[in-house]
């Protein structure tokens, strides 16, 4: 079961990255808004409830073969630790969507502001068509339209994750406001720098996908073992679960694979800090 997720997981991969290539060379907007049905299961999964919560079912069919409910406590146990992990994952994909609006933003009002709109204008068509301010929307338009403080509210929205470069929107707009600089200039240049720093972080995550993939096959060789042992007849879940030698092996590879996995992913992440 387990090798047959991570099958359906690296298929659901293959099939967004070939409709991706085929929107990049032959545009293809039709194809590319159809989801894989793995993508719109996994969807329903995650609009109906926590994905996490996936592991106590999983765990469930562990404990029926294993004749033992040591693998539904773990599983219960690891319901919290995984839950954590999707959402510090999700918040890093939404920081990054926030990040590209920002980038969109800056090239959006610039676009405007050639076309002959006035500063306040151009931010408001802006936004519409981006959603580059988030939260803070309301504040920063209501700022624009009735002559208020914009930088001030642009540095307020900038506290969002993700939407660290609208401090520079609000620095051009100072500038501009203040010395008559040309603001379209000005987000030009922070637009190229934005996307600049964009492209470095993907070339970093693509660079560090290979010790990723390294940690991922270090995490699958424990289960890689008992499913080699249960085809050759050791019944390894009964020796696990129900010896005492077992129960010690049991705790001490628990304890040696958290270390390890924790340790690897000190290494990646320290490779990703010296890189940014």
């Amino acid at each position: 079961m387990v090798c047959a997720g991570m099958a359906a997981r690296l298929l659901v991969g293959g099939e967004r990255g070939l409709r991706r290539a085929r929107l990049v060379v032959a545009g293809s907007m039709a194809e590319d808004a159809r989801p894989a049905p793995w993508e719109r299961l996994w969807a329903l999964v995650r609009e109906r409830g926590r994905p996490e919560w996936l592991c106590l079912p999983v765990a469930g069919v562990v404990a029926v073969l294993g004749e033992s409910v040591i693998p539904l406590l773990c599983g219960a146990v690891a319901v919290p630790v995984v839950g954590r992990g999707l959402r510090a994952r999700e918040s890093g994909r939404a920081r990054e969507r926030r990040g590209d609006r920002v980038i969109a933003l800056c090239g959006a009002v610039s676009g405007e502001l050639r076309a002959g709109s006035q500063p306040g204008q151009a931010l408001f068509v802006a936004a519409a068509d981006t959603g580059g301010l988030g939260e803070a929307e309301a504040e920063v338009l209501a700022a624009a339209r009735f002559g208020g403080d914009v930088p001030t509210a642009l540095h307020r929205a900038a506290r969002d994750p993700g939407a660290e470069g609208l401090v520079g929107v609000a620095v051009c707009w100072q500038v501009a406001v203040g010395s008559g600089a040309g603001l379209a200039a000005g987000l030009d240049r922070l637009e190229a720098a934005l996307r600049a720093d964009r492209e470095r972080r993907e070339l970093l995550r693509a660079r560090l996908s290979g010790a990723w993939s390294t940690v991922g096959l270090l995490a699958l060789l424990p289960v890689a073992g008992v499913l080699i042992g249960s085809a050759m007849g050791a019944d390894p879940l009964r020796v696990l679960l129900h010896t005492p030698l077992g129960l010690g092996c049991l705790v001490a590879g628990g304890l040696l694979e958290a270390a390890g996995l924790l340790w690897s992913r000190r290494i990646v992440r320290s490779g990703e800090g010296e890189g940014a």
